[in-house]
């Protein structure tokens, strides 16, 4: 995730009290925020009718945004979370994601597995199977590379329950290929 900028709390303070100065958070996010609704959508149209949808949000909103010690980026991707379960929800469609290779060997790893073409296979099945909130728990942790503290705020949890709820559901992929590996036995 890209970091924050050096003054960004002056910055939200600024666009709080002056919409129009809200340009510089604008510009440092907008690529962060398309790109994580891109993994998710792989449209770039509709990604960028998102992502502007994300912003004008954000910018009606940025008089109630309150410091909390979270990052102003996970209010963000929060807001983009939104806005992609709203567009999968009204087009009637299933969520998608573009896993990357190089996401898979991690994940592989996290989950005790062998980096194979058949435990990548066997992965990508037991994901497919995840429930919503399971599977974006994985997303934001492996593919977007949110630290636990971001992803207990783009979630609205605490860090330890985000923690917990992760390795059971690292548990719950590592069960679901063994038995898939003894089906095909």
């Amino acid at each position: 995730m890209q970091s924050s900028l050096p003054n960004e709390k002056e910055l939200i303070i600024a666009a709080q009290s002056n919409p129009g100065r809200f340009a510089p958070l604008y510009d440092h996010w907008y690529n962060p925020v398309f790109l994580f609704i891109f993994k998710r959508i792989n449209d770039k149209e509709i990604t960028a009718d998102l992502s502007s949808q994300v912003f004008l949000k954000a910018l009606l909103a940025i008089k109630k945004y309150k410091f909390t010690g979270a990052p102003f980026s996970s209010w963000l991707f929060r807001i983009a979370i939104n806005e992609v379960n709203m567009y999968y929800r009204k087009n009637n469609k299933e969520a998608t994601l573009a896993l990357d290779e190089n996401d898979l060997r991690k994940l592989a790893e996290d989950v005790g597995e062998e980096e194979t073409e058949e435990n990548f296979i066997l992965l990508a099945d037991a994901m497919n199977e995840l429930p919503e909130e399971q599977s974006k728990l994985i997303e934001l942790r492996f593919f977007d590379k949110n630290s636990f503290f971001d992803m207990s705020h783009i979630l609205g949890m605490t860090e330890a329950g985000t923690k917990m709820k992760l390795y059971r559901v690292l548990e719950k992929l590592k069960n679901s290929i063994t038995l898939k590996r003894k089906r095909e036995q």
